[in-house]
């Protein structure tokens, strides 16, 4: 997705330019951080670490938008962005819209389908987007 793309969505409502302030940046960093940090612990149960994983892809998605001076209050479409605002490929934001996908299942059906190779999937995709947004991976 082009820088003229992000703009085209900004002329149909779908997003907003605003620029993001560093102590906002630096909240969903730590944040998105510390939980993809909690999601690996394997002592947890599924459905926590999915929340966990989930909750880190979204809050690092949005930091990458929201530092390129864009704002979406759509999720799904925080994770479509990722090609323009941090350089992943279709294949990685495709499992975080996989996973959004089942959060939503799981938020408004009360219904989380046990996927562990998703769960997988997700935390080396969001441990991907650490990688491009020059971030070590701790909190």
């Amino acid at each position: 997705m082009s820088s003229d793309k992000l703009d085209n969505l900004v002329g149909i409502g779908q997003l907003k330019t605003e620029p993001a302030s560093d102590r906002e940046l630096q909240g969903l960093r730590q944040s998105g951080l510390a939980r993809l940090s909690d999601a690996e612990h394997t002592n947890l149960s599924f459905e926590s670490r999915f929340d966990l994983a989930y909750n880190a892809a979204h809050a690092l998605a949005l930091y990458a938008l929201r530092r390129k001076g864009y704002r979406s209050s759509n999720r799904y479409l925080v994770f479509q962005t990722l090609p323009e605002s941090a350089g992943l490929s279709a294949g990685q934001w495709r499992v975080l819209a996989k996973a959004h996908e089942r959060r939503n299942l799981a938020e408004y059906e009360g219904y989380l389908e046990r996927d562990d190779q998703l769960l997988a999937d997700m935390i080396t995709a969001t441990r991907t987007l650490c990688s491009a947004l020059g971030m070590t991976g701790d909190a």
